[in-house]
């Protein structure tokens, strides 16, 4: 964990360089392309509902999970240490539904699940219900690293976390003015109080629910990860687990197809296994990255009614960025060292295909 904690120490503080800080990072990048993509959630995401502010804080954000993934790969470090990196920063920024800023329960908590895929080796880490853990992702690593087990939950997983010298904070640190309004707003819509039998049935579209935040990456030696952290939905049934740490639904590596990390409604993507979807369809039916990524965000999940997106890379750098909503907040640094952020449905994307 010390090596680990001292990478992401060094991709923190050179988040605000620019992706290749010198020649011979440059040089090494073009014998061996790195490529890297975030998204910090999927949902209606209009423009009148942001603020100019509010919306320029978000592309900074999204701007320093790339820059401090990618300054990870620049050094010649792994993809898993650079998602790793990356996510670590968005769980830090109240901005995003995961970490510090994650959405409340219907119980008023802040309940956090996440997980980490290496593509290489396909040894993976999960972890889900957290309430005490600052970086739900550094669990997760954990877990992939040192555990012989996938998915701890709970009480478990945060026990083995502190035997491990993972960071523990109190649940007021999660908390955010911005997260309980939004439980408060919706519960008011649901005409529903507290948790009662379960949370009233949302739409895959509600502005409220969704929030997620991730990472895929390749690096120097060809090998590629995903990682995805977040606090659910907004007003869900305490314990309820989304797809993010189901290896195959929200996230998942394979070097031989892709990287994928997933956003939206998780039911959806848990009952189409979407992560494993994507590259099943790249491996079985010789489809490219945004083909499959299209296919199975585009027509088998919106058809479902299961709103949300998707970022996948594959073994060249080909980056795919498909969402059925409105908006999904997402980033990227090309093989070519191009770096640009996106929210909207109709902002360009000009990624290698």
């Amino acid at each position: 964990m010390l090596n680990l904690i001292g990478v992401l120490l060094t991709g923190l503080m050179m988040s605000g360089a620019a992706p290749s800080a010198s020649a011979g990072e440059a040089k090494a990048q073009d014998a061996s392309p790195v490529a890297i993509a975030v998204h910090g959630g999927a949902g209606t995401i209009n423009r009148d509902d942001l603020s100019a502010e509010r919306e320029a804080a978000i592309r900074a954000a999204l701007e320093s999970a790339l820059q401090a993934g990618h300054s990870v790969l620049g050094k010649g470090g792994s993809s898993l240490d650079a998602v790793t990196a990356a996510v670590t920063v968005m769980e830090d920024s109240p901005l995003f539904n995961a970490g510090k800023g994650a959405v409340f329960n219907c119980a008023g908590v802040n309940e956090m699940d996440a997980a980490i895929m290496d593509g290489e080796t396909w040894r993976a880490g999960a972890v889900a219900g957290l309430t005490h853990t600052k970086n739900p992702v550094l669990l997760a690593r954990l877990v992939l690293e040192e555990s012989p087990h996938v998915l701890l939950v709970g009480e478990g997983a945060e026990s083995y976390g502190k035997q491990h010298g993972i960071e523990m904070v109190d649940p007021e640190y999660f908390q955010t003015e911005f997260r309980l309004e939004q439980l408060h707003a919706l519960q008011e819509r649901e005409n529903v109080e507290g948790c009662g039998d379960g949370i009233a049935a949302l739409g895959g579209f509600d502005p409220l629910s969704f929030g997620t935040v991730g990472a895929v990456a390749l690096d120097a030696d060809g090998n590629l990860a995903a990682a995805t952290s977040t606090g659910g939905m907004t007003n869900k049934r305490f314990g309820r687990v989304g797809d993010v740490p189901v290896i195959g639904a929200g996230t998942y590596a394979d070097n031989k197809t892709a990287a994928i990390s997933a956003t939206g409604h998780g039911e959806y993507f848990i009952r189409v296994v979407a992560a494993f979807r994507i590259a099943s369809r790249m491996a079985f039916l010789g489809e490219t990255v945004h083909e499959a990524a299209n296919a199975v965000v585009m027509d088998l999940l919106k058809n479902m009614g299961g709103g949300g997106g998707v970022i996948a890379i594959d073994g060249e750098g080909n980056i795919a960025m498909p969402f059925n909503t409105s908006g999904m907040y997402r980033g990227w640094i090309t093989v070519d060292g191009e770096m640009g952020t996106a929210i909207y449905a109709d902002e360009k994307q000009e990624l290698k295909q």
